[in-house]
């Protein structure tokens, strides 16, 4: 419905970023373009973690395993994931670690975080089975409901976040949200597709 609105309004081209399912650009009868944020978080973790290669990326759950894959093999360090048996929604059951993160970094990915209760149980699982830091990077940080007092109390060094949801006053009230600001990636892609140019090369490259 929110597709077909969008169209109907007016709009003959969509760009997105880390979409939570790629389907999603068949729902539009538009092209979409679904950037990443994988080539800004990279860019992040080379910059601002120093013995980023004795890191592991890790996925907070199965659904993520490609995406951390895919940082894990651009990075060339070792990725894990952590499986979780959901109850009800929003409501974590048992969670089960794949992989070993003794005395290394762990780097948690995910597309979003809402109440963020998943990513704080994984740090504390990853904290347990012997990491010595844990980040968590995340492309949409919504932080609704107990997201920040979570955060506030969790192991983390850093939760970083993309610009796609303003993030000001989450980082006034949490001292550990850091933001990446993804602003010049859809400007570039605005450009490049007002002058029909390929988009592709920000799929793996940051225009800055």
């Amino acid at each position: 419905m929110v597709a077909n609105m969008l169209s109907v309004a007016g709009a003959d081209h969509i760009i997105t970023m880390d979409l939570h399912a790629s389907q999603i650009q068949g729902f539009f009868d538009i092209p979409v373009d679904n950037l990443y944020a994988e080539p800004a978080v990279l860019k992040w973790i080379k910059e601002n973690i120093p013995e980023w290669r004795n890191s592991i990326i890790v996925s907070p759950d199965a659904g993520g395993a490609k995406r951390v894959t895919s940082i894990a093999d651009r990075l060339n360090v070792e990725f894990a994931l952590i499986h979780k048996e959901r109850k009800k929604a929003n409501e974590v059951a048992a969670m089960v670690l794949v992989g070993d993160v003794k005395d290394r970094i762990a780097i948690l990915v995910d597309d979003m975080a809402d109440t963020c209760g998943t990513i704080c149980h994984a740090a504390e699982k990853l904290v347990d089975a012997g990491a010595t830091k844990v980040y968590a990077i995340l492309t949409h940080g919504i932080f609704s409901g107990p997201a920040i007092s979570r955060i506030n109390t969790a192991n983390f060094e850093a939760v970083v976040v993309t610009n796609t949801i303003p993030q000001e006053k989450h980082m006034k009230e949490c001292p550990k949200i850091q933001c990446i600001d993804v602003s010049m990636m859809f400007a570039e892609a605005v450009r490049r597709t007002h002058n029909g140019e390929s988009v592709s090369y920000l799929f793996s490259n940051v225009p800055y």
